[in-house]
């Protein structure tokens, strides 16, 4: 090829990123470069400075199309090839260091083609850079390609003008037959991905989706790829079609395609060595590392995957981390922690608070004739080392799942159980509110652990970190139902007994004093085999305590209570808050936990187009959090009344005294157990074995007494105690 076709070749790949169809001769030939442009911001190159540039082996397609900014200086620019219109800002001398690279600004070794160019950049080594935007104080050094061509969507869902509908992207989350897919885009919240993948029964409302997610984005062609001030890309590969925002590290990566790169001073994102990422959002203040692959994807804030992780099809919310695994086809909420090479998750919608152990494949065999099963896993979902199960399963929030094969698909309605199998039979064992009974320490620290690992400077994604909140407590009024049911049907007859005198009849059974001894049967635990309930009566008791400590506890946040507050005065309030309306429906909503009704509202003004935007929905999930304390007090209220079977509205003083009186045995009761559960670590004689002396295991695990947590949990339960103690005397 003569060098005459190849100029010719490169001046229409630049002319023609995307001038208008039909341009006459007397239009701009760089539309894409034009609005940058800035009266009295560039100017035309001085024939010295052109002289200067050839001096110093530079060539251009057309001189007269570099423009250069006041501050500039033509011996910083050497060795490089222009095409097109070529924007240069401000180049001084001077040196931009990072970590140990430190590389003198200006232009060297590289072909430019339609940029502009920010100030005092070190460009160095680039073989190909068309069509972006670099920010000012950058360092793009020893890249390999990096093209933004003119469809470039930057990982959102859209098409361009002129493009086929087959090309847009979706990611097919929660479901692998694509029958729950979403769109993704800039700005998408595990929330929005929950509303989205979960009401598919109304056509109207999937296609607003798709309008307000399209008209975020132009569908004009020729958008320039951004990289943000003061971001470093060094020793990369293929960058094409890609966004990054300001202040990101990438350094090693092999292939960055049809990505945006969310990034700021504040939240930093970070792409390390081998890794491909491809179709995707990355959130900001990430850091993917050590080979990672990510496709059709998007990351909230705070995400880590690293060691190389794989990533299909799938949404995961802020502060999770994923190292070494396979996830395909997920929605994964906040705080998900997935550490293992050897692990699987695969289309499944796990609501957050998770970890995943080694040796689980969750979701790896399907039961129907078509890939079509899901997993459904509420907060704080453990399946422990080497547990494998089949879809379709649903779990309650803070289920364990011991070691095992379950064989069969599951439908876990007992939250903060333990799950396991036994040799003796084929039912799965559950053993209700396992952690309340045998680690409360997990359980009362889990609040206090999420909330130190929340390292989100911007807080998006409203997340509810508390283990008790309506989610859970109706999950457990719910399981107290069931057991109730069971216990009834057990005992004897029930012809032509209503759910409502079954459930008293149950009520009593399992408060008995026999009840200790029973074990019950649920038939609809497990597929074929049922499950079987280890110590019903005290899970049952656990669930009702519980939801007492719940409510007690939010109803005296939310007032206010301190010590000097009279009964009567509480009584007033309390008597106050039950005559209004109480939603006694909540969704774990990505992460934020909303009214049912609320919910259904958002969706209705989603269609009828009250919210026309992302921005506006989020606005009202904003709005939703505002009224969330509210809620919950409103719904504390009504759990007491249905653990105790009372109208605790319209309780006197009489009965807050005597129910106050009651739970502050169960506030003591939880910080002791608490206490006790983490104090069997030092007493445990396999734990002390390890060790040749007391000492010695003080210096490896430090003390008990010293544990911050621990000290700062007894602390608050003496404060709320002192405040029952004075509204019950």
């Amino acid at each position: 090829m003569s060098d005459t076709m190849h100029l010719d070749s490169m001046d229409e790949i630049s002319r023609n990123f995307m001038p208008p169809q039909g341009a006459s001769a007397g239009d701009d030939p760089y539309p894409c470069m034009t609005p940058f442009l800035m009266p009295g911001l560039y100017r035309a190159l001085r024939a010295d400075e052109i002289a200067t540039l050839v001096k110093n082996n530079n060539h251009a397609e057309s001189w007269t199309e570099i423009f250069v900014t006041g501050t500039f200086n033509p011996n910083l620019i050497i060795n490089c090839e222009f095409y097109g219109r070529v924007l240069i800002g401000d180049l001084t001398p001077r040196f931009i260091e990072y970590h140990d690279l430190r590389l003198p600004v200006g232009i060297r070794n590289s072909t430019i083609m339609s940029c502009r160019i920010g100030d005092n950049v070190a460009i160095r080594d680039v073989h190909y850079l068309a069509h972006y935007v670099i920010g000012n104080n950058c360092i793009v050094f020893n890249v390999d390609e990096m093209l933004c061509t003119n469809h470039a969507k930057f990982g959102n869902g859209i098409v361009k003008e002129g493009e086929p509908e087959a090309v847009r992207v979706w990611l097919e989350v929660c479901n692998e037959n694509d029958g729950r897919k979403i769109l993704p885009f800039e700005g998408l919240l595990p929330s929005d991905a929950y509303l989205w993948s979960r009401y598919r029964a109304d056509p109207r409302f999937l296609s607003r989706l798709v309008e307000i997610t399209e008209s975020r984005f132009s569908r004009k062609r020729g958008s320039l790829g951004e990289i943000g001030d003061r971001t470093i890309i060094k020793d990369c590969g293929i960058l094409k079609d890609v966004k990054i925002g300001s202040d990101a590290y990438v350094k090693g990566a092999n292939k960055l395609k049809n990505i945006t790169i969310l990034s700021s001073g504040e939240e930093p994102s970070q792409i390390g060595e081998g890794v491909e990422l491809v179709n995707g959002i990355v959130g900001y203040g990430n850091r993917i590392f050590y080979e990672a692959k990510a496709i059709r994807f998007v990351t909230g804030r705070n995400v880590q995957l690293k060691y190389g992780a794989r990533l299909l099809n799938s949404v995961i919310g802020d502060n999770s981390t994923v190292s070494c695994c396979e996830l395909l086809n997920n929605l994964i909420f906040p705080f998900h922690e997935q550490h293992h090479n050897n692990s699987f998750l695969i289309a499944s919608t796990i609501m957050g608070q998770s970890n995943i152990a080694a040796g689980a494949t969750i979701g790896s065999n399907h039961n129907s004739r078509a890939p079509d099963g899901e997993i459904v896993a509420g907060r704080g979902f453990w399946p422990g080392l080497c547990t494998s199960f089949k879809h379709n399963c649903r779990f309650a929030s803070f289920t364990l799942a011991a070691q095992g094969s379950y064989s069969h698909e599951l439908d876990i309605r007992y939250p903060f159980s333990m799950i396991f199998l036994d040799k003796q039979d084929e039912a799965v064992h559950i053993m209700p509110a396992y952690w309340f009974v045998h680690n409360m320490y997990a359980m009362a620290r889990n609040t206090w652990k999420f909330g130190k690992r929340d390292a989100r400077k911007v807080k998006e994604q409203h997340i509810e970190l508390d283990y008790l909140a309506p989610d859970t407590v109706q999950e457990m009024l719910s399981a107290m139902s069931r057991l109730e049911l069971l216990a009834a049907r057990v005992s004897g007859s029930d012809a032509g007994l209503t759910d409502a005198e079954l459930g008293e009849r149950g009520r009593v059974i399992l408060s008995g004093e026999q009840a200790d001894e029973l074990t019950l049967h649920d038939p609809d635990a497990m597929k074929r085999f049922g499950g079987r309930i280890e110590k019903p009566a005290r899970g049952w008791r656990q669930y009702r305590d519980f939801c007492v400590y719940f409510g007690v506890k939010t109803l005296i946040d939310f007032f206010e209570v301190d010590v000097a507050t009279p009964l009567d005065s509480f009584v007033t309030m309390v008597s106050g808050l039950s005559r209004r309306h109480n939603s006694d429906r909540w969704v774990n909503c990505g992460g934020q936990i909303i009214a049912e009704a609320d919910l259904d509202a958002l969706r209705a003004d989603i269609i009828s187009g009250k919210l026309g935007s992302w921005e506006a929905v989020h606005t009202r999930y904003d709005e939703l959090w505002a009224g969330y304390r509210k809620g919950k007090a409103r719904y504390a209220l009504f759990a007491i009344a249905r653990a105790l079977a009372v109208k605790a509205g319209s309780m006197g003083t009489v009965g807050w005294r005597s129910l106050l009186g009651s739970a502050k045995a169960t506030f003591a009761s939880v910080c002791d157990s608490a206490w006790s559960s983490r104090k069997k670590d030092y007493e445990d004689p396999f734990r002390k074995m390890m060790y040749e002396s007391g000492e010695e295991m003080i210096a490896v695990l430090g003390r008990i007494e010293d544990n911050s947590f621990l000290n700062d949990f007894r602390k608050q339960t003496k404060a709320y105690t002192d405040i029952l103690s004075a509204l019950s005397r």
